[in-house]
């Protein structure tokens, strides 16, 4: 459990959150769910704002079995039936797009960012029964371990949509500056990037709410990934470059209601941890890299802990985005050596 932080810093207003199935009411007419994940990181938090003769939903959890039913449950109880007419879905990934069709398929409008809409229909119709070659291909150039490659080549990888319902055509585009009615508040939309591209925040106008999504958590780092769809992207400077811009409208009284942990206040001490975090990784990796090295053998500075299994793809990409971040600077050289991989060192 997270404990609170002394005066000052950050803290948790609510150090107990829901149960499967039940709600809190962390603001007035502002519900905070919380539901199961099958990973280390075990669950997603969710809001519901009561619109009088319905409800607005942030998020949705995976499509799941389990937690199908569980929803079915909220519908029911905290909920009191009245309908879902809206999902505003903050970022593209399953944990928080997953049942966003299937609430569409009963009325409800999809509000999020052009590029979470575009991303999550675009790879929700994308099956693979196994990694295909430029996957591959990307993970012969990180240097993934040979016998993991060989395990993973003939596994049938992630697809989106084990665990993200159908979306149907038609949503409504949020952007920068945007502002919505919800809860009998007004929201003004702020996008941050580096976790997911289109991230959308919800800042409350007049008032202290923040809804986070991943873009705002309080007491781990979101993963900032480069996978063969962009391998020479750069999370890492959109990352602090979004949490420099944030530092503008954040206050220490501001509640944030995040995709994970507990809310908290002391954004504006959070805002500096998370890109205090990365340029320090940074600096530790560049030290790491005074002889050449593959992004696979860069965890230790990086992670500064025994990455295992389960957690070696998402340490992977990370890997690649803080290597990709040094070369955009120029810090780093890299070249290829004979099986493909890519060596990585620190300019002289």
């Amino acid at each position: 459990m997270d404990a609170p932080a002394p005066e000052g810093g950050i803290r948790y207003p609510s150090a107990v959150p829901p149960e499967p199935g039940k709600a809190i009411e962390i603001a007035e007419g502002v519900l905070w769910l919380r539901l199961p994940l099958p990973m280390a990181l075990d669950h997603v938090n969710v809001y519901a704002l009561d619109d009088g003769e319905g409800w607005t939903l942030v998020d949705t959890g995976l499509d799941t079995r389990r937690t199908r039913a569980l929803w079915e449950a909220i519908l029911s109880r905290p909920l009191a039936g009245k309908p879902v007419r809206r999902v505003v879905v903050t970022h593209y990934h399953p944990d928080h797009i997953g049942l966003a069709g299937w609430f569409q398929r009963q009325g409800a409008e999809l509000v999020t960012t052009r590029t979470s809409w575009l991303f999550a229909r675009m790879l929700v119709l994308d099956e693979q029964p196994l990694p295909v070659a430029e996957t591959l291909d990307f993970w012969r150039r990180a240097g993934m371990e040979p016998a993991l490659f060989a395990k993973r080549a003939a596994e049938r990888p992630f697809n989106f949509c084990d665990v993200v319902a159908p979306l149907p055509l038609g949503y409504t585009r949020i952007g920068e500056g945007d502002r919505l009615r919800i809860g009998g508040r007004d929201w003004l939309v702020r996008i941050g990037d580096g976790h997911a591209p289109e991230h959308a925040t919800l800042w409350q106008e007049g008032g202290d709410l923040v809804l986070g999504g991943d873009q705002l958590l309080p007491s781990i780092s979101a993963n900032l990934g480069v996978y063969a769809t962009e391998p020479g992207a750069d999370p890492v400077r959109d990352w602090i470059e979004s949490c420099e811009g944030f530092l503008h409208h954040a206050n220490e009284a501001q509640l944030v209601l995040p995709g994970h942990k507990l809310p908290f206040t002391g954004l504006p001490l959070r805002l500096g941890q998370m890109i205090e975090n990365h340029t320090g990784a940074l600096i530790r990796l560049e030290a790491h890299l005074a002889r050449p090295r593959t992004a696979a053998e860069c965890f230790t500075p990086l992670f500064k802990r025994p990455i295992g299994e389960a957690e070696y793809g998402l340490a992977l990409v990370e890997a690649v985005a803080h290597l990709n971040h040094l070369l955009h600077l120029g810090r780093v050289a890299r070249e290829r050596r004979e099986d493909g991989a890519w060596l990585w060192r620190t300019r002289n």
